[in-house]
């Protein structure tokens, strides 16, 4: 009788060790003060940092969507890891936290090492524009559960905020002021509904030039990652909410009391032309649910620090804070 191995069965385990190899020095270009120990541990381990009163530790998790759907499809993946840190650390920081530590989850049916490896590249990338540690991680080979070419991703931030400063809502009152940051695209939000309407309604392809660049470019940009922008305007931010899933009607609210209502003028609103092309197919309300519109992160600004916050940021106006019923209306 034969006997089988588990590389028979479809998970390689010595492909599973070069792996590990070729992203100790990716790993490493992230290392920040507070990181305890290096890769290959059962756990990452991070030192709680100084200088908090009531230091409160916040975790955020998400992953990058149907956007994956892309980067397999057209080979490229060295950018969909930037997207995965993006959307945590752009969350940990609505909070008012700053992100400390990331690991991330990758999951494939055949693991395809050079793959892999830029992905991780990515993720190494995303940590270091986050000024985060990535201290850990898990790759899972999977064969039956997805198909050889075929990975997913989900990312797991955490981070530090003083607990007086988290409660934002509070904060906020009528005559603040709205400061728009741009987005980069896409996102990772709607991809389900861009992949719908720019390749099978107007039959497009990758390689079609699109704003004088192939359109996987654009699609593929990665998500802002606005922890940077964030750590130099902190004093001067009421709140912010991070445009994702949803769009600004859904997410803008989430930061206001149940009093008060966001006014956005929508002609100030500098849409990006990818928008602008798939807004010829889809209703106007529907694109401002599904996407982002061209705002990534929108900051509530009292008025007397409105010029020093444009000064420092590339950010613009496209409203302010009033009573009423608490809501995002675009007027």
């Amino acid at each position: 009788m034969s006997q089988m191995s588990y590389k028979d069965a479809g998970v390689d385990i010595d492909a599973g060790n070069s792996f590990v190899e070729n992203i100790k020095p990716l790993v490493k270009s992230t290392k920040i003060p507070g990181v305890l120990g290096g890769i290959g541990s059962f756990a990452g381990a991070f030192e709680l940092p100084s200088g908090f009163k009531e230091p409160v530790m916040l975790a955020a998790t998400d992953g990058v969507g149907t956007k994956l759907k892309l980067a397999i499809d057209s080979g490229i993946h060295n950018t969909v890891g930037i997207d995965l840190v993006a959307m945590c650390a752009n969350d940990l920081i609505c909070n008012f936290g700053t992100p400390s530590f990331f690991l991330d989850y990758y999951a494939t049916g055949k693991l395809d090492v050079a793959t892999a490896t830029n992905v991780v590249a990515g993720i190494a990338e995303g940590c270091r524009r986050s000024e985060c540690a990535l201290i850990g991680g898990e790759t899972a080979e999977m064969p039956g559960m997805y198909s050889h070419d075929d990975y997913d991703l989900a990312g797991f931030a955490v981070g530090v905020a003083e607990k007086s400063e988290m409660d934002r809502v509070s904060l906020v009152k009528a005559g603040h002021k709205l400061i728009a940051l741009p987005s980069s695209g896409l996102h990772s939000n709607g991809f389900s509904l861009a992949r719908k309407v720019l390749f099978e309604k107007m039959n497009l392809n990758f390689n079609d030039d699109f704003d004088g660049k192939p359109l996987i470019e654009t699609l593929l940009e990665p998500t802002k990652i606005y922890v940077k922008t964030f750590k130099e305007l902190k004093n001067k931010i009421v709140a912010l909410a991070h445009i994702t899933g949803g769009g600004i009607v859904e997410n803008l609210p989430r930061v206001l009391p149940e009093n008060l209502r966001a006014e956005i003028r929508k002609d100030d609103i500098r849409v990006l032309p990818i928008f602008e092309l798939m807004s010829q197919y889809v209703d106007t309300d529907e694109m401002y649910r599904a996407f982002n519109m061209g705002i990534g992160m929108i900051l509530v600004v009292k008025e007397e620090d409105v010029d020093t916050v444009l000064a420092k940021c590339d950010g613009y106006l496209i409203g302010e804070i009033k009573e009423g019923k608490r809501e995002a209306k675009l007027i």
